[in-house]
């Protein structure tokens, strides 16, 4: 089925769409799992608390390729709509190229003040040395990831949302292929699952510019640009939201890992670090059909097709209602099996985690509302809106959570935290769609 970004979109026509983006990040999100579960089983407690304790510094870096990349694409589907596609190409490239410099400055920073940052986070002797060892080797590939990120937006921008998805497979394969070998065969522990992921992201970041900067059937190619300030920007601006989204919830992550240690030490970090990762790719199908209608959204509001956007809208409230239904129901069905197949080596460890899951999963009924509002104003280029429901979201109302709950109901307050948080934000996105539907002609 060929689709392009001016069709009219059904129920059917939109999954088809959609679909590529919600598995290309449930593949991006298995990159961290595969490390987890193979760092958790072959090397240890220790290593793998290290992992879960460094992961969101990492991920912050990360994010400004995804800020680039959501935002960027936002503007070059919109300037595709208002029929400036020579426009649109000279955009795409000075995003690209802008990214790359960006995480090459970044990268080096980051690698020199690693170990006194991951001190001061409260990392200390084994766990610090392993921290500093498992984030400079990732940090050799962060231009490359922030690509990845960026990429992943600008397929679906360039209507090849199963080319995207294709690299992303690719990428996640060797993933989970050199973890096994170079854990399980070679033993090299966690500098192999470093390396492991570290190879995945150069490939993540070097296959798309390939294709990009030769002639290709999509409506996008890496070509000469010029220096437009106005369009970073707006760019960033515009994106702000997804890097405000990654931020946050990596402080907030620091601040579960805060009170875990408070109130149940390693193991709590531990059984956290199974939440994440299960969290990840349960939010990467929210996530990824949020970032595959971004580009349909953006370029039906360039052309001024005010009843396509509320089609979209209604739409998307029906499909993203019925994957939340569907995802809490298999998240408690699945809570006893995943905490055994992560950490079935310590019972205590193993029970804690099944009890901390049955209650997070309640969040996954609400979630995924606020994520679509979010990236539904960055479609709109109202950067600002969507800046504000990431940050409510993702940070105050989850950070207050977590350090109130706890006060309260002890442990199971900080796994109450996140349901609470996902509630509230899911109604102040309602709220806002419905305040700015008169602006907007959805």
């Amino acid at each position: 089925m060929n689709i392009q970004l001016s069709d009219h979109f059904t129920y059917k026509r939109l999954l088809y769409f959609t679909f590529p983006s919600m598995i290309m990040m449930v593949f991006t999100s298995l990159y961290s799992v595969v490390d987890g579960f193979f760092v958790s089983n072959f090397v240890g407690k220790t290593p793998f608390a290290a992992v879960n304790f460094i992961m969101p510094v990492l991920m912050i870096l990360g994010s400004i390729g995804f800020m680039f990349g959501s935002g960027g694409s936002a503007l070059v589907s919109k300037t595709m709509g208002e029929g400036k596609p020579e426009k649109a190409q000279q955009m795409f490239s000075l995003f690209i190229y802008s990214t790359a410099i960006c995480g090459v400055i970044i990268a080096i920073i980051s690698f020199i003040f690693i170990r006194p940052l991951a001190s001061l986070m409260g990392a200390q002797g084994e766990m610090l040395d392993n921290c500093v060892v498992y984030a400079r080797i990732l940090l050799l590939s962060l231009p490359f990831y922030m690509l990845q990120f960026e990429f992943q937006s600008f397929f679906i921008t360039a209507e090849k949302p199963q080319l995207g998805l294709a690299v992303t497979v690719v990428c996640g394969l060797t993933n989970m292929v050199l973890d096994a070998l170079f854990m399980a065969v070679f033993s090299w522990g966690l500098v192999g699952a470093a390396a492991a992921t570290a190879a995945s992201q150069v490939l993540g970041g070097v296959i798309p510019i390939v294709y990009f900067y030769k002639a290709n059937s999509g409506v996008l190619r890496l070509t000469k640009t010029k220096m437009d300030g106005n369009a970073l920007l707006k760019a960033c601006v515009n994106g702000s939201s997804e890097l405000m989204s990654n931020i946050s919830t990596s402080i907030v992550s620091m601040l579960y890992n805060f009170q875990l240690m408070k109130y149940a030490g390693e193991n709590g970090i531990a059984a956290y670090g199974v939440l994440m990762y299960v969290n990840m790719i349960f939010l990467a199908i929210f996530i990824g059909y949020s970032t595959g209608v971004a580009p349909i959204t953006g370029y039906h509001y360039g052309a001024e097709n005010h009843a396509e956007l509320k089609g979209l809208l209604k739409k998307s409230y029906v499909i993203i209602g019925v994957f939340a239904v569907a995802m809490f129901g298999l998240a408690e069905l699945l809570a006893k099996p995943l905490a055994a197949l992560f950490v079935g080596y310590d019972v205590e460890l193993m029970e804690m985690t099944k009890r901390a899951f049955r209650i997070y999963s309640f969040s996954f009924l609400f979630s995924g509302i606020a994520i679509y509002g979010s990236s539904f104003f960055t479609s709109l280029n109202d950067g600002l809106t969507s800046a504000l429901i990431s940050f409510l979201r993702s940070l105050l109302f989850q950070a207050a959570a977590v350090m109130l709950l706890p006060m309260i109901l002890g442990i199971d307050g900080i796994w109450f935290s996140i349901v609470v948080a996902e509630l509230v934000a899911a109604v102040m996105t309602v709220l806002f769609i419905a305040v700015k539907k008169e602006k907007y002609h959805y």
